[in-house]
C-alpha cells in the first residue's frame, strides 16, 4: 500500500510541474514544450517522407497517385488536429483557471468525438473517394491512387484517435510521451515500407499498409497511457464525465475552425495540383508532390512552435494573464522565425542534392532539376510561414478557433490561389509561376495574420488594464 501511494505521489507530482511549467514563464514554456513537439513531427514526417521515396522507386504515375491523395489525407489529419487542438486550447484554459474538474470533462467528450467522427468520416470517404480522383483529373494514376486511398482511409480511426489523445497530453505540458509514441511508430513506418512495397510486392498498397499499421501502434500506445496507467493531471474515469452539449460545443470552437483549416489547405493542394496538371501534367504534380515533402519538413519547427504556443496562449488567458498570451505570440515568431532562415539557407544550398533523394530510379531521374528549383523557390516561403502559423495558434490557444480560420482562408484561398493562377495561368509563367504564387500568396497572408493577432492581444490587454483602473477607481 506504501509503495502504491509513493508511486501516485510521484506520479502526481510530476504532473502538478507539468501545469506549473506552463502557467509560469511563456518563453520558458514554450522552448520546453517545443523542442519534442519538434522531435515528435520529424518522426511523423520522416515516415510520410518515406512514403515518397520508396515510391518513387515505382515511377512517376505512383509519385502522383500519392500526389492526388494527399491534399484529402492532409484533410483526415486535419480533422484529428483540429479536434486535438479543440481539446488542448479547452483543457489548458480550464488549467489555467484552476479549473480540475472541467479539464477532465473535456478530456473525455474529446476522446468520445474522435471515436464518433473517424467512423463516420471512414464511410463517407469510403463513398466520394472514386469521384474526388476523377474531379481531380488523376488521369493514368487513378487506380494506384484508389488504391492507396483505400486503405489509408480505412484506418482513419487510429489517425484520429492518435491526434486527440496527443492534445489532451499536451494540454497538460505532457509532450514528452506522445513523442515517444511517434517515434516507435515512424521507425516501424520506415522499416515496413521496403517490406510491403517491394519484398511483397503490394506496391503503392504497401505503403499505405504501413501507415496504417504504425497509425495503430500509436493510438494503443497513447491511450494505454491515458486509460490505464492514469498518471495524467486529467483523470479518465466514469465519475469524472458530465455529458454536456456546452462543452462539445467549446471543443468545436476550436476544433471544427482548426479542422477546416487543414480542409483549406488541402483544398488548396488540389487547386494547386489542378494547375499543375494544366500547366505542366502529371510529371509536374511529381515534382510538386516530392518537393513539397521537403517543405512540409522545414515547416516543422514553426508548427512545433506554434503548437506549443497553443498551449500556453490557453493557460495565460483562462488566467487572465494577457501580457503572458502577447509574449508567447512574440517570441514564438521570433523563435521560429530563426529557426526557418536556417533551415532556408541549408535547402538552397543542398537543393540538388535533396532532389536526387526523389529521383534515384531510371524513371523519375529527370526529375531531379524540376524539384531542386521548386526547393530554391520555395525557401522564401518557409521564412514568412511562422507569422501565420504563430498567429492562429494563439487565436486558438484563445478558443477564437474562427478567428484563425478566417486567416488560414485568407492566406491560403485568396491570396496564394489568386496569386498562383495570375502568375500561373493568367501570365502564362507556367509551374514556376504557380510556385511564384505561392511564395508571393504566403508571404502577404502571414503578415496580415500576425499584424491581426498582435493588434487583438494588445486590444485585450488595454482593455483588461482600464477595467482594473476602474475598478480601484470605484474602490
Amino acid at each position: 500500500m506504501n509503495k502504491s501511494n509513493t508511486g501516485m505521489e510521484r506520479s502526481k507530482s510530476g504532473a502538478d510541474k507539468r501545469v506549473e511549467m506552463i502557467t509560469g514563464d511563456p518563453k520558458r514554456a514554450i522552448r520546453t514544450l517545443s523542442v519534442p513537439m519538434i522531435f515528435s513531427m520529424v518522426l511523423m514526417m520522416a515516415y510520410n517522407l518515406a512514403d515518397s521515396i520508396w515510391v518513387a522507386g515505382l515511377g512517376p504515375n505512383a509519385l502522383a497517385a500519392l500526389g492526388f491523395v494527399s491534399p484529402l489525407f492532409m484533410m483526415v489529419v486535419g480533422l484529428g488536429n483540429g479536434l486535438g487542438a479543440g481539446a488542448n486550447s479547452l483543457i489548458s484554459r480550464c488549467i489555467g483557471a484552476d479549473n480540475k474538474r472541467g479539464s477532465d470533462n473535456a478530456a473525455i467528450h474529446s476522446l468520445i468525438l474522435a471515436f464518433v467522427v473517424s467512423i463516420l468520416l471512414t464511410i463517407l470517404l469510403m463513398v466520394i473517394l472514386p469521384t474526388i480522383l476523377k474531379v481531380m483529373g488523376v488521369g493514368p494514376a487513378f487506380e494506384l491512387a484508389m488504391q492507396y486511398g483505400q486503405i489509408v482511409f480505412g484506418g482513419l480511426i487510429f489517425m484520429i484517435l492518435a491526434n486527440v489523445a496527443s492534445g489532451v497530453l499536451r494540454a497538460e505540458g505532457d509532450v514528452k510521451r506522445p513523442m515517444y509514441a511517434m517515434m516507435a511508430t515512424a521507425i516501424l513506418n520506415i522499416v515496413l515500407d521496403p517490406i510491403f512495397i517491394y519484398y511483397f510486392g503490394f506496391g503503392v498498397s504497401g505503403a499505405a499498409w504501413a501507415t496504417v499499421i504504425s497509425s495503430a501502434i500509436s493510438a494503443t500506445i497513447i491511450m494505454y497511457w491515458l486509460l490505464l496507467k492514469k498518471d495524467t493531471y486529467v483523470s479518465l474515469s466514469r465519475k469524472d464525465f458530465n455529458a454536456s452539449w456546452n462543452v462539445v460545443k467549446n471543443i468545436l470552437s476550436v476544433g471544427i475552425p482548426a479542422s477546416a483549416e487543414f480542409f483549406v489547405m488541402s483544398l488548396l493542394g488540389i487547386f494547386v495540383n489542378m494547375m499543375l496538371v494544366f500547366t505542366g501534367g502529371t510529371e509536374a504534380v511529381a515534382v510538386y508532390t516530392a518537393g513539397w515533402r521537403v517543405v512540409m519538413i522545414a515547416m516543422i519547427p514553426p508548427i512545433g512552435i506554434g503548437t506549443a504556443a497553443i498551449t500556453v496562449a490557453g493557460a495565460a488567458y483562462g488566467a487572465k494573464k494577457y501580457d503572458n498570451v502577447l509574449t508567447a505570440l512574440n517570441y514564438s515568431v521570433k523563435l521560429a522565425v530563426g529557426i526557418a532562415v536556417l533551415l532556408s539557407l541549408g535547402i538552397f544550398i543542398f537543393a540538388s542534392s535533396i532532389a536526387t533523394i526523389f529521383s534515384y530510379s531510371a524513371q523519375s531521374a529527370f526529375l531531379a532539376p524540376s524539384i531542386a528549383a521548386f526547393l530554391q523557390i520555395m525557401c522564401l516561403f518557409l521564412i514568412t510561414v511562422p507569422m501565420g502559423i504563430s498567429a492562429s495558434s494563439v487565436f486558438q490557444g484563445m478558443g477564437k478557433g474562427l478567428t484563425s480560420l478566417i486567416l488560414t482562408a485568407l492566406r491560403e484561398l485568396i491570396f496564394i490561389l489568386i496569386f498562383a493562377y495570375l502568375l500561373g495561368i493568367g501570365l502564362k509563367f507556367g509551374v514556376h509561376g504557380i510556385w511564384s504564387g505561392i511564395v508571393l500568396g504566403g508571404a502577404i497572408g502571414c503578415l496580415i495574420g500576425y499584424l491581426w493577432a498582435l493588434r487583438y492581444v494588445k486590444g485585450l490587454i488595454t482593455s483588461y488594464k482600464n477595467n482594473k483602473n476602474s475598478e480601484g477607481a470605484i474602490d
